[in-house]
This record gives structure tokens, sequence and C-alpha cells, in this order.
């Protein structure tokens, strides 16, 4: 199982979407509260490059971007090869 991670903040829809779609991938993820710690924030500004929108997706390590970008990869058919998912 690939290593997910979810920056995200509270009352923010598209973070809802995105999880909505791994958690209908059933794929496991690690939620970061941007708005609970300033250190996560400025963390997440670093592996970014400075993009300051949420949520931001990395799979392994890899910046897959928003909650558009990761159902691009969906409507593609290239998130299931990354969750490591047949289709």
């Amino acid at each position: 199982m690939p290593k997910i991670e979810i920056y995200s903040g509270p009352h923010c829809p598209y973070c809802v979407r995105a999880k909505g779609l791994l958690d209908r991938k059933r794929a496991e993820y690690t939620e970061y509260d941007i708005s609970k710690n300033e250190e996560t924030f400025v963390k997440m500004l670093q592996r970014t490059g400075g993009r300051k929108s949420i949520p931001q997706i990395f799979i392994d390590d890899q910046l897959i971007g928003g909650c558009d970008d990761l159902h691009a990869l969906d409507r593609d058919g290239k998130l299931d090869l990354l969750l490591g998912k047949e289709k």
C-alpha cells in the first residue's frame, strides 16, 4: 500500500471531496490539519514549493496536487495504478 498524505483544513469542501474519493478507493492516508499547527503549514509550503491551497496530496512522497488533480488522475485511470490497484 502506498504512503498517502493529505494536508487539509477544517470546513474545506475540496478536502472532503478528495478524502471521499480515497475512502471510496479504500486507500489509507495520513491527514495533516494545517490550521492546528503552524509548523505543519510551513512543512506543507516547503514540500509543495510554496503552494498554499488545500488540499495538497502526496502519494509516496510525490506531489499529486489538489482535489481536481486527484480526480483527474482517477478519470484518466492513473489513480488506481498509484494506489497499487488494478482497474
